[in-house]
């Protein structure tokens, strides 16, 4: 398991976020790292779910794809169409469910960077920062939506790419993918250090098994599905 360089990497530099939007962290350049692997061109349609500022569908539209990106939140909606607009990059920016938003459409790619952080609330947050990073007791709540709307939403041999923590187990996206059609696979695996949020509910995740006593690095992984 690799260590990531907390850097900004590929992404774009110089980001607004409005106040309570995800700022890009580790797993944002994570995530942008798989896709700097990925063939992308102005016949790439893209979608983002989940676009907080906007980095990741701005990195793929920096590289000639067509991206819509979707998003929750409208302070997320109002930073991604921000940003785009400073960088002058074709951006299109929808409020709302990604399921919904995106009903009839097929895609050659989809990054997801979705809530995944295990919480004690067993409900999704319906306001404030939390939402981009509560996902139910066991983190798989929008995961899980993610694995069983994809095959919907990619064309043939369109590819998706997910980054989520260890602990919500990799195995179970995988196979989730695979049940749902997909071939899927962990692409790749990277420790960071816990932040703020799993510190501030170690107890809770070391009485549900989802911790080591004393444990202060958290693996991420990145998940690669291709539509069959």
């Amino acid at each position: 398991m690799s260590t990531i360089a907390l850097t900004s990497g590929t992404l774009p530099a110089g980001l607004i976020a409005l106040p309570g939007v995800y700022q890009p962290q580790a797993d944002t350049r994570f995530l942008a790292d798989a896709l700097s692997h990925e063939d992308l061109g102005p016949h790439t349609e893209a979608l983002e779910i989940g676009t907080g500022t906007g980095a990741l569908a701005l990195h793929a539209a920096g590289r000639g794809a067509r991206v819509t990106a979707v998003d929750v939140s409208w302070s997320a909606v109002v930073t991604a169409r921000i940003n785009a607009a400073r960088r002058r990059l074709p951006l299109r920016v929808l409020h709302g469910d990604f399921a919904a938003r995106t009903a009839g459409r097929r895609f050659d790619l989809i990054l997801t960077n979705p809530p995944y952080v295990p919480s004690p609330q067993a409900g999704l947050p319906s306001r404030g920062a939390e939402r981009a990073w509560d996902a139910g007791p066991d983190g798989r709540a929008v995961i899980d939506r993610i694995c069983a709307r994809a095959p919907a939403l990619l064309r043939p041999d369109g590819v998706l790419l997910m980054v989520h923590s260890g602990m919500c187990g990799a195995e179970r996206t995988v196979d989730g993918l695979a049940r749902a059609g997909l071939s899927a696979r962990v692409a790749a695996r990277a420790s960071v250090p816990w932040g703020p949020v799993l510190r501030s509910r170690r107890a809770w995740l070391e009485r549900q098994g989802l911790a080591a006593e004393a444990e202060e690095w958290e693996e991420l992984v990145v998940i690669r599905a291709r539509h069959r």
